[in-house]
């Protein structure tokens, strides 16, 4: 098995961490159908392994064995790769459920603050998810360095071409 199938095997079978990873995460590997078929231009395979509250995708690219990065498609025809791997993902994740938030220029401080105001556990479940997940979270300025420099890897080979009945349909960068 790779690094990401292993991690993958072990949120499936350790329940408190698929929980954390859903929320506070916004990772939950029981919707792994993603809005609609994908493809990219690189001729690599998408293998769906999580889906969000707003209906999308994180996707793995390429062969189970290799490093995979992490492609995040949502459900209004945008994309970008978000992670090297798997493990760069999660911690990222882990530290920023709001990472497209962070990756748009929003501040860490106002988008923990205004999470903090609507749910008060948010602190204890957050700290408990990157304690379980074993992960050193990165800084706000090393999380939105690794976004950008995975974005900026989009454009052209990861960034996916919708399947329609209708014919295709070309992502935007997220």
């Amino acid at each position: 098995m790779s690094g990401a199938d292993d991690l993958l095997h072990r949120i499936e079978t350790t329940p408190e961490l698929a929980d954390l990873l859903m929320w506070p995460g916004d990772f939950d590997i029981a919707r792994r159908d993603p809005v609609e078929q994908l493809r990219l231009p690189s001729g690599l395979s998408l293998t769906p392994i999580a889906g969000d509250g707003s209906g999308g995708t994180y996707f793995l690219c390429g062969t189970p064995g290799t490093t995979r990065p992490v492609l995040y498609a949502d459900s209004e025809g945008h994309a970008t790769l978000m992670a090297a791997d798997l493990v760069e993902a999660l911690a990222l994740i882990a530290a920023f459920p709001y990472w497209q938030d962070l990756l748009h220029g929003h501040s860490a401080e106002e988008l923990e603050e205004e999470i903090r105001n609507d749910d008060p556990d948010y602190a204890a479940a957050h700290a408990a998810l990157i304690s379980l997940l074993g992960v050193t979270p990165p800084t706000e300025e090393e999380a939105v360095t690794r976004l950008r420099a995975s974005a900026s890897r989009t454009v052209p080979n990861f960034l996916p071409i919708g399947l329609l009945d209708e014919g295709e349909s070309i992502y935007e960068l997220l």
